[in-house]
């Protein structure tokens, strides 16, 4: 079912993706301060079994990194894409075919076509909202900008 983002089902679909436990990760870098990173590791840090997927990279933080998600030892629940538009729309197919239920594309690029693509496939899609804001728990700025977003009901 395709989702929109605003209102009651966007909390929905917010919540369903933060349930998921096992989560494929597009967007780690060897410089360890990309987004990607940061995510990957409070999401591993928050008790979620993070799968990160980069073409060159084999290891993260001391865990393995992926090629692709069909070397994943666990299917993975849902996927967070934290990479350039375009590099997302090459690896749709991939987590389309996977399974993959729940995709979030994190806030600050226009994945226009990847979220069409996503949405086409029935997937439940987030988009233009921060994972960090949403995955329990939340802790730092985050939990400020949580609070005032919930105040001014724009959470």
């Amino acid at each position: 079912m395709a989702m929109i983002s605003r209102g009651k089902e966007m909390n929905d679909t917010i919540r369903n993706f933060v349930n998921s436990k096992n989560i494929a990760l597009f967007g780690v870098s060897s410089s360890g301060k990309r987004f990607g990173d940061i995510a990957y590791k409070t999401l591993r840090d928050n008790g979620y079994k993070v799968m990160a997927v980069h073409p060159t990279i084999e290891t993260f933080e001391g865990d393995k990194v992926y090629s692709g998600i069909s070397m994943f030892p666990d299917k993975a629940e849902a996927a967070l894409i934290c990479i350039k538009p375009d590099r997302a729309e090459t690896v749709m197919d991939d987590i389309i075919g996977s399974g993959i239920k729940r995709i979030w594309f994190q806030q600050g690029a226009d994945f226009g076509k990847s979220i069409e693509k996503a949405q086409s496939a029935g997937m439940e899609v987030v988009h233009g909202k921060c994972i960090m804001m949403y995955a329990e728990p939340v802790k730092g700025i985050h939990s400020f900008h949580r609070w005032l977003w919930k105040l001014f009901r724009k959470y």
